[in-house]
């Protein structure tokens, strides 16, 4: 019997590893310098890594399985697909009838057991195994198995379940529709769709029902790439297991929902926001993607020029005023404010956030997600957030006037705000503003920056080579061959690295318009967009059609990715 939740010293003291006098040499170490007991035991050399894995086992509840003598048949392997072994990294060792015993590596990640137990829609229990076993066993078994999109229909038979008749005229057969949304088909499909799209990196998944089709779609890197469409009458079941997945009402149809489903994979978080709206066809879903590990929030990341970077921290270090990011939605807005938040956080500052929704959680910053339907909005957010001593503040997005004028009661009372909007640049967001109905003089009086950016993918560094462009492409881009003289273009042939695509990852263009006294006199006297980009210009601010072009310069990205993303200004 293992009793489960003990102190981890006590077990190795059970299993005969150690003394009391060590464990209470390891806690007078751990007083002094902090850190784990195991792992201080560990580097004192009283314990070795196995001994230590095999107690956090027992803490944990699991038993150990010795993989080199387990019986491990062709059914139970089948049980497990070669995605999932090999993502999860788990091997399965016992079938009870009702319950499958996973061997993992790795005790502390008992997070993936949850996971499981909905991807294989069966009850799962983990049982701790050697790591150099299961790095083996998984060789064994699963080597040369591969699993696609095409296999999986391939194998469905038409007796393997029933699928529900998408009659919208008829009443839903919800005894039906449950079984469907577990029959094994399903499942993998499902399956097979998150683990490809988490794989490729993708921002985005959509399942999308059309009168003769279903459509399954993912976005890497700003583009939409489609899978092999599965059968149109799949479409209802799988959506549905989008639903109860993300606990959402699979009876109701007829109204949008929103949700979420939280996964490990591989070890690391991976946030799924899911959102569905009925269509003529039956509901259409999207996921959006929020791979914790895919993201940097590091500002020197984000693809700041140096002087940029300069501006943007003395922003930061203000005591006050307003920072407004602008751009389409998928721009990177909240990676970029996220950035800044990161940067100015410290036990000395006071951060609150109000989000719709929160993406990412920040150690240390105190964020609030929106509920607009119980009147949790940003103006009433950010009221009650003022009453809390902040030093900082972001607001998700400045969408009325009534937030826009809480913001600027914030920046004068000594707050310094961020926030978001929704402008075509920099120049067009004071516009935007007092289209929102704030005064000229409030714009002036808080308005600090506003940063504008765009998203272009990278080249491929494993297929990137060098190339001449054509008179078009240039023209395109507003340049002569006598100013691009000497210069290297750089383009991606494709390969298996870059799924054919040529590109690999995005960075951010900027645009960054700091308001000097100049440019508040502008607004005073309500200055039109084109006055007010041609001012910031003269005071040195570089448009996003420029700073693309330096990253082509630097053969980062390609002409056609900037023509795409910015405009002549």
């Amino acid at each position: 019997m293992i009793l489960t939740g003990q102190p981890l010293g006590q077990i190795l003291k059970e299993m005969e590893l150690v003394s009391e006098f060590d464990i209470q040499e390891a806690l007078q170490v751990q007083k002094e310098k902090g850190g784990a007991i195991g792992r201080i035991l560990v580097e004192k050399g009283l314990i070795s890594e196995k001994d230590l894995t095999s107690a956090i086992g027992r803490q944990a509840g699991m038993d150990s399985v010795d993989l080199e003598t387990a019986t491990i048949t062709s059914e139970l392997i089948d049980m497990v697909p070669v995605n999932i072994a090999e993502t999860y990294q788990v091997v399965p060792v016992e079938f009870d009838g009702s319950t499958l015993t996973l061997a993992l590596s790795d005790p502390q990640n008992i997070s993936v057991l949850d996971d499981l137990k909905f991807m294989l829609n069966l009850e799962v229990k983990g049982a701790l195994a050697d790591r150099d076993q299961l790095e083996k066993t998984l060789e064994a078994h699963y080597a040369g198995k591969s699993e696609s999109m095409e296999s999986i229909i391939g194998s469905m038979k038409g007796d393997d379940f029933e699928i529900v008749d998408d009659g919208r005229e008829k009443m839903m057969d919800m005894e039906q529709l449950e079984k469907d949304v577990n029959a094994a088909p399903v499942v993998k499909l499902l399956n097979m769709v998150l683990l490809t799209a988490i794989k490729d990196r993708g921002s985005d998944i959509h399942l999308e029902p059309f009168e003769n089709e279903f459509k399954i779609r993912y976005r890497v890197d700003g583009v939409l790439y489609e899978m092999m469409p599965p059968p149109i009458q799949l479409a209802r079941a799988v959506i549905s297991r989008v639903k109860v997945m993300a606990n959402l009402d699979i009876a109701e149809t007829r109204l949008p929902q929103d949700g979420r489903i939280e996964l490990n994979i591989g070890g690391r978080p991976v946030d799924l926001r899911v959102s569905t709206l009925p269509t003529m066809y039956g509901e259409s879903v999207v996921m959006r993607v929020l791979d914790r590990a895919n993201v940097s929030l590091d500002l020197e990341q984000v693809g700041l020029r140096a002087n940029d970077l300069e501006i943007v921290r003395a922003m930061i270090a203000k005591p006050n005023g307003i920072v407004l990011v602008t751009g389409p939605t998928g721009s990177g807005k909240t990676t970029t404010l996220y950035s800044c938040l990161n940067e100015a956080n410290n036990p000395e500052i006071k951060i609150i956030t109000t989000e719709d929704p929160v993406e990412y959680n920040l150690h240390g910053i105190v964020q609030v997600p929106i509920s607009e339907e119980i009147g949790v909005t940003f103006a009433a957010c950010l009221r009650s957030i003022l009453r809390q001593d902040p030093d900082k503040i972001l607001v998700g997005e400045i969408r009325d006037l009534e937030t826009a004028q809480i913001a600027v009661e914030a920046s004068l009372t000594g707050h310094v705000v961020f926030t978001t909007l929704h402008t075509n640049d920099a120049p067009s967001s004071v516009i935007r503003l007092v289209d929102l109905g704030l005064e000229p003089f409030l714009i002036t009086a808080t308005l600090e920056a506003v940063i504008a950016q765009r998203l272009v993918r990278r080249i491929c560094l494993d297929c990137k080579v060098e190339y001449e462009p054509t008179d078009e492409m240039l023209m395109e881009l507003e340049l002569s061959r006598s100013e691009v003289a000497g210069r290297v273009f750089y383009y991606g042939k494709g390969c298996k690295k870059c799924n054919g695509s040529g590109y690999k990852g995005r960075i951010a263009l900027f645009e960054i318009m700091v308001l000097s006294d100049r440019m508040r006199d502008k607004i005073m006297t309500g200055s039109s967009t084109q006055e007010l980009r041609a001012g910031a210009r003269e005071d040195g601010m570089r448009t996003l059609r420029d700073s693309g072009l330096l990253h082509i310069f630097d053969g980062v990205t390609t002409i056609e990715e900037v023509v795409k993303e910015t405009i002549v200004s």
